[in-house]
This record gives C-alpha cells, sequence and structure tokens, in this order.
C-alpha cells in the first residue's frame, strides 16, 4: 500500500477451550515460535508473545492489510493445527470461540512487553478470568458475561 503509514499495537489474548492447561512449558516455545512465524509471514511486527498452559497473550504491530478477526483467525486455526501434530499432544486441542484484541500507544509499548513476558508471576497472584475482566473495564468494552471465555477459576468471589 503506497503512502500508508501506521503505527497500530495490539494486544491479542486467546484461551484454550474448556481453560485447560494444555500447552505444556517444556513445549511453549515451540508454540511461541511457530505463532511468530505465522506473524511475521503476514507482515505484522511481533513486539511479545507468552504462551501460558492455558492461554496467551501476543502484542504486535498490526500490518494495515490485515483485519484484527482475519488475523486472530488464522493465527488460532493454524496454530492449533501445529499444537494437533506434536506428539506431546495427547488430548484434543482447541482455543475457545472469540478473543480479545486490546489496544496500545507507543508510549505504552515496554511496560505492555514487560507485563507479558511476566505473565507466570503475575498469575500467581491473579487469575485469568480476573485479569481479562480488568482489561474490559480498563479498555471500556462493553460485554455480556455469558459471552465471555469459559473461565473454570474461583467464579464467585471475583465478580
Amino acid at each position: 500500500m503506497a503512502n500508508t503509514y501506521t503505527q497500530i499495537r495490539i494486544q491479542f489474548v486467546f484461551v484454550v477451550k474448556g481453560h485447560k492447561a494444555l500447552i505444556p512449558k517444556a513445549h511453549k516455545g515451540a508454540v511461541e515460535k511457530y505463532i511468530s512465524k505465522l506473524i511475521k509471514k503476514r507482515k505484522h511486527k511481533l513486539l511479545a508473545i507468552y504462551c501460558m498452559p492455558d492461554h496467551t497473550h501476543i502484542l504486535l504491530g498490526l500490518h494495515p492489510s490485515d483485519s484484527l478477526s482475519d488475523l486472530a483467525s488464522m493465527l488460532k486455526t493454524e496454530s492449533t493445527k501445529f499444537i494437533k501434530k506434536q506428539a506431546w499432544m495427547k488430548t484434543d486441542f482447541r482455543w475457545q470461540v472469540g478473543f480479545g484484541a486490546f489496544s496500545y500507544s507507543k508510549s505504552h509499548t515496554d511496560a505492555v512487553v514487560k507485563y507479558i513476558l511476566n505473565q507466570e508471576a503475575h498469575h500467581k497472584k491473579q487469575t485469568l478470568r480476573r485479569e481479562y475482566l480488568n482489561f474490559l473495564k480498563k479498555f471500556e468494552v462493553d460485554y455480556d458475561p455469558k459471552y465471555l471465555f469459559d473461565f473454570y477459576d474461583n467464579l464467585d468471589s471475583e465478580e
């Protein structure tokens, strides 16, 4: 695209179906590397990625030729195929329907990268459900609770 210049930073959040811990720590690097290649192939700029056993955070610079929904769909579909092919996967793997996508300014990039790369320590203090609800509140996203991800961790105490 001639004469098109953008700076769009998006954080994606994908959650494993059933909120199951299906991305083994020993293989998270392989999943991150595969997703990173998919992002680069679509001309986006990867800024950070971290695969927890039950969810993944990705921060990228979005190329203007792609849409959020198309990119999220492709990343989830292709990473699912990759994970299912691996010998270490003993059960069916799927991402939950939907995704979170949150935009950030350039000035917030370093803080968001640190946040994403510090997921293990972060989730010792806060559940994924609480984290996600905080994102929705912080970004003023209206939502219907019946259409949130399926969270199976302490549902009543975190409303």
